[in-house]
Parts: C-alpha cells; structure tokens; sequence
C-alpha cells in the first residue's frame, strides 16, 4: 500500500518532466477493477546545509470522469497566465540579471506608517 491507502499497480504508460528541482511524473496505473487512472507527482529536491539531500512529493490522482473538466480548467487557466505575462519567464531564479521592481503598494505603506508615527500622540478618547 502507498498514499492514503490506494493500491498502486504497475504503470501502463509513463512520462517524465525534469524542471529544475522539481520533478514531474505521469503515470497511468490500473484500478482494481482493470479501467485506468492517471497519476501526476511532483517531486522536489531539498539540499540540506551539510550536502545532504532529500525529496518531497505530493500526487494527484485524476479519474477518467475528471479528465475532461480538468483540461478544460488547466488549459483556461495556462491561457490566462501566458496572456497576462507572456511565455518568458521572469524571476531571479531564472535570470541572473534580474532586477526586482519596487512594489508602489509596498511603498505606499511605508509612507502611510511614516505619517501614521508622526501623529501617534493622538488618542482616540480625545475626539
């Protein structure tokens, strides 16, 4: 027995995704009753101070009566992300030169905790 109780049986068919640290399985497996599912785990690598390393996994089990809802979903949601930003991937991770842009939301709440110091000698019970 493995995750959460299910059986797993040999995989039917399988592909892999390598992306950095993170690893991507997909695996179609047999139910009991011989009709098949799918399986998608990641795998993610953590290295620890001394050199040491170890993984952690989450998995998702998807049933045939998911499938189509769930292509619908996924292929909605990569259309939105790559309309709204585009393919190019933008993050220190993956481009040395990257240069973080100052967040004005950030900024703006500096300034009103500036402004809000300056006028903490007012109390409330005065008004």
């Amino acid at each position: 027995m493995s995750d959460k109780g299910f059986e797993e049986k040999d995989e039917i068919f399988s592909k892999v995704l390598r992306a950095g640290r993170r690893t991507y399985f997909f695996d179609v497996r047999s139910t009991k009753a011989g009709d098949y599912y799918l399986t998608i785990t990641e795998s993610k690598k953590f290295t620890h101070d001394d050199g040491s390393y170890h993984y952690k996994k989450h998995k998702i089990y998807l049933y045939k009566e998911d499938f189509h809802s769930f292509q619908e979903i996924l292929e909605e949601m990569t259309n939105f992300v790559i309309e709204e930003k585009g393919e190019e991937v933008i993050s220190e991770r993956h481009q040395k030169d990257f240069k973080k842009e100052r967040n004005h939301e950030s900024e703006d709440t500096v300034n009103e905790s500036a402004t809000a110091e300056k006028f903490s000698d007012i109390s409330f019970e005065d008004l």
